[in-house]
């Protein structure tokens, strides 16, 4: 990682789901909760929670089990059911004189926002002292600003920084896509933005350049939806920002509305639209994974094969592998949490490997990334707890959950890192930043040490951004 390295962002709008992206969820939210006329109720009910003496510390899980995003939440089960099991949550936790058990409640998003905003608020009325979050703005925005409103302690995941942050009355990102304006009181989370998106993508582009001489020609696949517009807007002025002799040319496709059924004219596009004419060597985009799936097929039969596609928000997971079948092949995307990197679980000390590998063994399938960053949702709620005098001091462990600064099932996570590398450093406190790496789909893979061979797995081929994390894969063009 080289030092100049400074992330940009144009008009505001920089990251997956983008500034305006989390201001328009915010915004539903508080409309949503307007509508349903809790705002006088729950406030009472945050005021008398506020002084209470329950020997009991009441966390609510908030998740997209059923719905467009239930991929995120496939290893919900798993994942609680070993939270339940470590010390803290079966024991519970000494905190000064008092020992207090802890009592976890989920609730399902349905994968829309103003169900988010319902389950929250019924999370508050329960009494809850903290909330977790995870995944995606859609799911992560309105639950943490429901939060906000009531002064309730929030922490989030898979959630862009951008996006996140953007949801916040008077927060704001400048030019230069630094946080600015008033951040949450009540708020934290981790994960990453769209500096990291390119600091994961374009060293694969330039290695895949080095073996094949392909062109500085890239195609971008952004739909026009709220996350396709901030890639749009942000994507390639960043690149540009971050890597200036890079020379490389944004072919932008069209904004083509979600669900199309038909790429054959930016398909077109993509094969002779690059400087003289040229195709697009290099591809990268945003869309839903159903839209991928037609564009990708549409692709290979119009005889458009990019040298490499870096692709964010699809192929995450073994299902979307598995829906494409043989065109899955070294595709490449982001990775925030493999069972291949030295992490281990701050609450039982059990390594991301064996984790992943008892995930595998009971029967739950192939491991996915979501599973990693959940687990952590509850391991920064310890660790906020052990910081505060009072767990139903709200206040105060919001406080100390944005100060959080510990290694886990994720790596190191600090919600205040200081630094003078933009790429490392908390974009404000209370954000913790991961660092992704690059992975590539491959057929026939083992996946962990004992464990049947599966279809298709995601191996690493670059660490750029996280040296921790071992590279167990040959970065290789998707189409040669």
């Amino acid at each position: 990682m080289k030092d100049e390295i400074t992330p940009a962002s144009p008009d505001g709008i920089p990251g997956w789901g983008g500034f305006e992206f989390g201001r328009r969820l915010g915004l539903q939210a508080t409309a949503v909760m307007a509508a349903t006329g809790a705002l006088g109720v729950l406030g009472d009910v945050s005021a008398a929670h506020a002084a209470t003496k329950s020997s009991t510390i009441k966390i609510g899980y908030v998740s997209p089990r059923t719905g467009a995003l239930a991929d995120f939440a496939g290893p919900d089960n798993f994942v609680l059911n070993q939270i339940r099991k470590a010390s803290y949550f079966a024991k519970g936790i000494t905190i000064g004189k008092t020992h207090y058990r802890i009592e976890i409640t989920e609730k399902d998003t349905q994968s829309l926002g103003n169900v988010a905003v319902q389950v929250t608020q019924e999370l508050i009325n329960s009494g809850v002292d903290l909330v977790l979050v995870s995944s995606a703005p859609e799911t992560t925005i309105p639950v943490a600003t429901t939060c906000e409103q009531y002064k309730v302690p929030c922490v989030s995941t898979v959630v862009p920084w951008e996006a996140y942050w953007g949801g916040f009355s008077g927060a704001s990102i400048s030019p230069q896509g630094a946080a600015t304006g008033t951040g949450p009181k009540y708020n934290s989370m981790f994960f990453f933005g769209v500096p990291q998106f390119a600091g994961t993508f374009v060293p694969m582009w330039e290695r895949v350049q080095k073996m094949t001489k392909c062109n500085t020609n890239v195609a971008e696949m952004f739909p026009n939806d709220a996350d396709g517009n901030a890639f749009r807007a942000a994507f390639g002025p960043t690149v540009s920002a971050m890597y200036p002799k890079g020379g490389y040319n944004f072919v932008d496709g069209g904004a083509y509305t979600d669900l199309s059924t038909d790429y054959t004219s930016m398909i077109q596009t993509f094969k002779t639209g690059g400087k003289g004419g040229a195709a697009c060597d290099l591809f990268v985009n945003a869309p839903l994974p159903p839209d991928f799936q037609t564009f990708w097929t549409q692709a290979s039969q119009q005889n458009y094969n990019p040298k490499l596609a870096t692709v964010a928000k699809v192929m995450l997971f073994p299902t979307d592998a598995y829906a494409l079948g043989s065109l899955s092949n070294n595709i490449a995307t982001d990775a925030w949490f493999t069972p291949y990197a030295p992490y281990k679980s701050s609450l039982t000390g059990q390594s991301a490997n064996a984790f992943c590998a008892l995930y595998q063994s009971q029967g739950n399938g192939q491991w996915v990334q979501s599973m990693g960053s959940t687990y952590s949702l509850f391991e920064i709620a310890i660790e906020g707890l052990k910081r505060v005098k009072n767990p139903h001091d709200r206040l105060a462990l919001a406080q100390a959950l944005q100060t959080v600064n510990y290694n886990g099932m994720c790596g190191p996570i600090n919600m205040n890192f200081k630094s003078s590398n933009p790429m490392l450093a908390s974009p404000a406190k209370g954000i913790g930043m991961i660092m992704p790496v690059g992975v590539q789909w491959k057929p026939g893979s083992t996946e962990l040490v004992g464990h049947k061979k599966y279809q298709w797995s995601q191996w690493v081929v670059d660490n750029s951004l996280n040296k921790h994390v071992p590279l167990n894969g040959t970065l290789e063009p998707t189409n040669a």
